[in-house]
């Protein structure tokens, strides 16, 4: 299990690793992803450590409802009217740094299969 003191993203919230931020509030910081999957791809996380999206709806459902905020705050400052908002929970979801975060994907069509 990650410690705050060992999460990456915690480490970013406290300034001690430099990010391209686009959007704080008192709850939330998001930042563009460094390896963009869409030409706009930011990650939205809680400024307090959750390990998933489970766990943060379960501790703190105000803070859940905030970081839902943060994510359509930025969908607006980019200028999306049509994005993608993913959570991977878990290891075999694809989640790789254990600190809920959403990340807001557009900027270009996301329909599956492509055409």
């Amino acid at each position: 299990m990650t410690t705050p003191d060992e999460c990456l993203f915690c480490r970013i919230v406290a300034g001690q690793i430099p990010a391209d931020v686009v959007l704080e509030t008192d709850s939330c910081l998001a930042f563009r992803d460094i390896e963009p999957q869409a030409p706009v791809h930011v990650l939205v996380v809680p400024r307090a450590h959750h390990r998933d999206l489970g766990e943060l709806v379960a501790a703190d459902p105000g803070l859940a409802a905030e970081l839902l905020a943060g994510v359509g705050a930025v969908a607006e400052q980019e200028g999306l009217d049509h994005y993608r908002v993913v959570f991977n929970t878990g290891e075999r979801a694809g989640q790789s740094v254990f600190h809920v975060h959403g990340h807001v994907l557009g900027g270009r069509s996301l329909v599956w299969p492509p055409g």
